[in-house]
């Protein structure tokens, strides 16, 4: 939370833009060697972990089910997404030779209608790469032709992810050190 402890606006209202980046994506190699970087060196903290997750959907035309594990923390209003690929199917997460990337990955947006901005963002001059969902939300990586290593995502947020998401920025706002990794298995 914002120090006044108000909400923070999930999805921006203002209609002419995209709002405020929500989300920084990182591919690691593993997860828990990842959270620890990050709480070790950053002192971010603390991180919610869910393992299994899959998500199905469409990569560059092409059906695919991709199981990842992927750890949550907070920076201020920032959520920093770690993901850990497990699958070898086609998917935004490897190279053209099939091997997994590392490092930054994507920025993010917050929205409430993944269609009509994800129109927006093809009439900008982005396409699509992958879509994908799962029984949380639903997702667009877009990318431009002049850049195409560089993901922008839509992240379609339900009433439960904005929750989620405020619940996330308030621990870590009065975290004190203590418990810094909570695991969900999703499998």
């Amino acid at each position: 939370m914002n120090s006044d402890k108000k909400p923070v606006a999930v999805v921006s209202d203002a209609g002419s833009g995209i709002g405020p980046i929500r989300q920084i994506g990182y591919l690691v190699r593993d997860l828990d060697v990842g959270v620890q970087q990050w709480l070790e060196h950053t002192g971010i903290g603390p991180w919610t972990c869910f393992r299994n997750v899959t998500l199905t959907g469409r990569y560059r035309g092409q059906e695919t089910a991709i199981r990842i594990h992927v750890a949550l923390g907070y920076q201020g209003d920032m959520q920093i997404e770690l993901i850990q690929v497990l699958s070898d199917t086609s998917s935004p997460y490897q190279d053209d030779n099939g091997n997994r990337l590392v490092g930054i990955h994507h920025i993010a947006w917050f929205t409430r209608d993944l269609e009509s901005d994800v129109a927006r963002a093809q009439e900008r001059g982005l396409k699509v790469c992958f879509n994908g969902e799962n029984a949380a939300t639903r997702v667009a990586y877009m990318e431009g032709s002049s850049e195409p290593g560089t993901l922008l995502e839509f992240i379609e947020v339900t009433d439960e992810l904005a929750a989620m998401f405020q619940q996330g920025i308030e621990q870590a706002r009065t975290w004190d050190g203590r418990n810094p990794v909570h695991n969900i298995d999703m499998g």
